[in-house]
């Protein structure tokens, strides 16, 4: 494609000519202290690629639903069926959904039944305060479905006014509204969130009602304060091509999400201990025939319930980090049946630094009981070494697996059925990588290869047998992804311009069956960019660009803009999606929408 450089030649112009600028003071990286390990590190001493997005930078997109924010970020892939994040599933490097964590403030939000479920919990981006992306085998930090990496949503303490009010609307009927209020008491602080968003849909059966409420409130500030997190996200949607064939256009679905934690952090001389429970549930109704459920109807209920204790020790040999994880999955269903699955892991890792802090190694090991699939282990090692103030060098290897979920064991359709003997995937995993931090600008680069086995492939001999999955596929995936984020100043406004791009390599062993729906099909090529602009004191804009290149030589590019004017306390915006009116999928053949408009007024009481 044609324009598949120019926001790139456009960046670098950017850069040139702003490269004497004077820069603002702003907090700068090493200020941040990544939450998604047990031995707390600045996001600057950090050996693994992990990439952060900042409320601010979801502020300045005006981007409305994580999936959309995360789409921003090379070696990110989110796959979306139709608006407003309404249905996505998330890959990292190539992976596929089911190889992929989710997390909130630290909670592993997988659902066993299936990974199409791993974003029904995906916050509203008022509550958010970070995002935290971990890229490469991240099984001996988060387990078991960490297979190619995580995304560990981090929530505010409290929202930026007392009470906000925001009310949107635009293209397909688009009715988003949504308060968000916050209290600092003297022994406890609140917020609280509730939205709604409906729209009668972009194409026939793809209208949606959706409803979300987030609770965070902190008690015992001044002693031992403890966290309570209640989430709950209800959405009913037309799936129009959705799921099985693009030719079902009458599917529909609703899936209920909720989540209740609560956690604390303990400090007693060099020990620091993060306890914590919670309870996740996940009700999913599918119906093939929206009118008549009679023809055939799925409905799922699972519940996790789990507690952990992490916690780290500090010596003179540096800082030991150690864990134990206990859940029970259940599942009922009346196509998986009832199921039900305990799962146990201890994490142990020690982080040794030598030559005067410069280098640290970090070893360490994750061992998991499945009730079904007995023991595993998930051993690594992160490398990094600090080259200059500003440069660091790493490089970590580990392995990694994936259980099967409940739905490639026991799944039941006239053309589909589950396996019983599956066995777990397995995967070796190294990266090198390269980051360089200033006050202005910063970058990470990395290569990584990815040795997969026994990788799930749903497979037949004859045309008319119907489909069932084997543990067959051998998969090498070998890659090289970049990040650039510039910050500098006009005028003495604030600006910020973005830059990723990623490039991935599959190599798939041949099947020795005559059919096999196991298909590959990563981002081949992917650039991603953004400029946040501001040159009038209360207007800000921005630009959005996606290049996507796949596997199989599908290509396209979107470019999305967004701005937003503030007059006292109130704020107006606008966002413009696939501004070219680009014709394009995501996944399974589901067209995107072509200019979709969103405008919105906030509120905000001081």
């Amino acid at each position: 494609m044609k324009n598949k450089y120019l926001l790139a030649s456009f960046f670098i112009s950017c850069l040139i000519a702003n490269a004497q600028e004077n820069t603002q003071k702003t907090d700068t990286l090493d200020e941040v202290v990544i939450s998604s390990t047990r031995i707390d590190l600045p996001f600057e001493k950090n050996s693994r690629t992990i990439q952060l997005i900042t409320a601010e930078d979801l502020k300045k997109t005006g981007i409305s639903t994580v999936a959309d924010a995360l789409q921003q970020i090379a070696g990110i892939d989110i796959r979306r069926r139709g608006t407003n994040g309404m249905q996505a599933d998330l890959y990292i490097r190539g992976g596929s959904f089911d190889q992929t964590s989710l997390l909130v403030d630290g909670i592993k939000v997988d659902d066993a039944q299936t990974g199409h479920h791993t974003m029904n919990l995906a916050l509203p981006i008022e509550v958010i305060k970070r995002i935290e992306i971990i890229k490469g085998p991240a099984a001996r930090i988060f387990g078991q479905n960490a297979f190619n990496g995580a995304v560990n949503i981090i929530t505010k303490d409290l929202p930026d006014s007392d009470v906000s009010l925001r009310v949107q609307g635009g293209s397909y009927n688009q009715m988003d509204a949504a308060v968000t209020a916050g209290i600092s008491l003297d022994k406890s602080s609140h917020i609280i969130h509730y939205s709604k968003n409906t729209s009668e849909g972009y194409r026939y059966n793809t209208d949606y009602d959706n409803q979300n409420f987030v609770l965070k409130s902190t008690f015992n500030k001044k002693n031992l304060p403890i966290a309570m997190l209640i989430s709950l996200s209800d959405r009913n949607f037309g799936a129009n091509g959705f799921y099985a064939s693009p030719a079902a256009i009458n599917q529909y679905e609703e899936t209920k999400a909720s989540l209740v934690g609560f956690s604390t952090v303990i400090k007693n001389g060099n020990f620091t201990w993060k306890p914590r429970v919670y309870w996740r549930r996940n009700e999913d109704e599918y119906i093939y025939i929206r009118n008549n459920p009679s023809i055939y109807r799925n409905l799922h209920i699972s519940n996790k319930i789990a507690a952990e204790l992490n916690g780290s020790y500090t010596s003179n040999i540096g800082v030991t980090g150690f864990g134990v994880e206990t859940a029970k999955v259940y599942l009922s269903s009346n196509n998986l049946g009832d199921n039900n699955r305990f799962v146990s892991t201890l994490f142990l890792e020690h982080r040794f630094e030598l030559f005067d802090d410069k280098m640290d190694i970090t070893p360490g090991v994750a061992v998991t009981y499945f009730s079904d699939f007995k023991f595993f282990a998930f051993p690594g090692v992160d490398i990094g070494y600090q080259l200059h103030p500003n440069v660091r060098v790493y490089g970590n290897v580990g392995y990694t697996y994936r259980v099967p979920t409940f739905t490639d064991l026991n799944y039941k359709s006239p053309t589909t059925i589950g396996n019983p003997e599956l066995e777990p995937e397995k995967a070796f995993s190294q990266e090198i990588g390269l980051k360089w931090n200033t006050e202005r600008f910063n970058a990470t680069m990395a290569v990584f290869n990815r040795d997969s086995n026994r990788l799930i492939d749903y497979v037949k001999m004859q045309n008319t047998d119907p489909w069932q999955p084997h543990n067959i596929q051998d998969v090498t995936t070998k890659g090289f992804e970049t990040q650039l984020n510039y910050m500098f100043t006009l005028n003495s406004f604030n600006q910020k311009l973005q830059l990723g791009y990623s490039f991935i390599e599959d190599t798939v062993k041949q099947s020795t069956y005559n059919f096999s729906q196991y298909s590959v099909n990563s981002l081949k090529h992917q650039v991603v960019g953004s400029c946040h602009m501001q040159f009038l004191k209360n207007v800000t804009n921005s630009i959005l660009y996606r290049y996507s290149e796949r596997t199989n030589g599908d290509s396209y590019a979107v470019v999305d803009l967004g701005a937003a004017y503030t007059l006292s306390a109130f704020e107006f915006s606008l966002f413009a999606n696939n501004i070219f009116n680009t014709v394009y999928t995501e996944t399974n053949l589901v067209p995107m929408p072509k200019g979709n408009l969103l405008f919105g007024i906030r509120y905000n009481f001081k």
